[in-house]
């Protein structure tokens, strides 16, 4: 499977913004953004004017930066949204945000999206009681979400369980801390998703 294998904070750094990608790293003087917050490159520190496709294609890789999603799927998950009733731009969050890995990052299960992709990798999860180690898998209303017996011992997963308890996930989330299991009780509404994306700059871009 493919996926994007180079240093993570120069896409904080060239988005402006801290993406969150590396975890704890991020929350600290050693963040990339915090040491250089300018674009990576020699042309980095220049000013640039921006155009209209400029604002629109840096918020759509802005968003498949923050969910580690590639160009191909984004576009999927685009026209998936395209189809569906409603808010095309909010949709589209909607399904992002549905991701196994974006739901055990939100629950405080794995410190970064990147992590918590591994974990789920790993077989470190089930969802409604059977193993499942698709980071992309799409989670429903009703659907239950919890760590693996056998994975309980693991040591960094008994951390994240302990750090998780402290952790308040999102409202669209019910979240026992005890038993290491979640429940989706509903599709999150755009004031629930923490997403700093202006989506329908992403709707104008593949409008175009």
């Amino acid at each position: 499977m493919a996926r994007y294998t180079e240093a993570v904070c120069r896409l904080c750094r060239r988005e402006g913004l801290k993406l969150y990608l590396k975890g704890d790293r991020c929350y600290t003087p050693k963040c990339g953004v915090e040491r250089r917050a300018y674009a990576p490159g020699q042309h980095g520190q220049g000013r640039k004017k921006v155009s209209e496709y400029g604002l629109q294609l840096r918020e759509k890789q802005k968003a498949r930066r923050m969910y580690g999603v590639l160009e191909n799927q984004f576009r999927r998950y685009f026209k998936k949204a395209e189809g569906q009733q409603g808010v095309t731009g909010e949709n589209l969050l909607r399904l992002l945000e549905r991701r196994l890995d974006n739901i055990v990052y939100r629950l405080g299960l794995g410190a970064s999206r990147n992590e918590a992709r591994q974990l789920v990798r790993h077989g470190h999860f089930t969802v409604n009681g059977k193993k499942v180690n698709i980071p992309s898998y799409l989670l429903r209303v009703g659907d239950v979400i919890a760590v693996r017996d056998k994975s309980k011992e693991s040591p960094r997963v008994k951390e994240l369980m302990e750090r998780a308890a402290d952790h308040t996930p999102p409202a669209w989330l019910e979240f026992e801390a005890d038993q290491a299991m979640a429940r989706v009780v509903a599709l999150p509404s755009r004031d629930q998703i923490d997403a700093p994306v202006q989506e329908h700059l992403i709707v104008e871009l593949y409008s175009r």
